[in-house]
């Protein structure tokens, strides 16, 4: 019996951890299908390595909203952060904004990187 919990327990946490690490539609996408690939973390967290290529768009900072201003509303974009959470935040405030095209929450930059294929920068 305490096979069988631990097993439903483990299939339980493994779907769990899935779900909240990809955060992304079923069918991954290549970058350069998307209009922009965002970073919505701090600059600090931006400084010690980012994707390349990525818009620096820090979720925190005053002109967030300002920014996101600038971007093509209709447009796809792939956005990431240290978890996702910031991500689905940031994707939860564009959709407020208007934005219609799909947004893709990356979750970590580690995940990023490998759905999109795009290296760590640090520049």
């Amino acid at each position: 019996m305490k096979l069988i919990k631990f097993l439903v327990a483990a299939i339980i946490a493994v779907f769990a951890v899935g779900s909240l690490a990809g955060c992304s539609t079923s069918e991954e996408r290549a970058a350069s299908e998307f209009a922009a690939v965002i970073d919505v973390r701090t600059g600090d967290e931006w400084n010690s390595g980012h994707l390349a290529g990525a818009l620096h768009i820090g979720i925190a900072d005053a002109d967030f909203t300002e920014q996101l201003g600038q971007l093509d509303s209709s447009a796809d974009y792939y956005v990431y952060c240290r978890s996702g959470n910031r991500a689905g935040q940031a994707i939860d405030q564009m959709r407020d904004l208007g934005f219609t095209g799909e947004l893709v929450n990356g979750g970590s930059v580690a995940n990023a990187a490998k759905a999109l294929g795009l290296a760590v920068a640090t520049d």
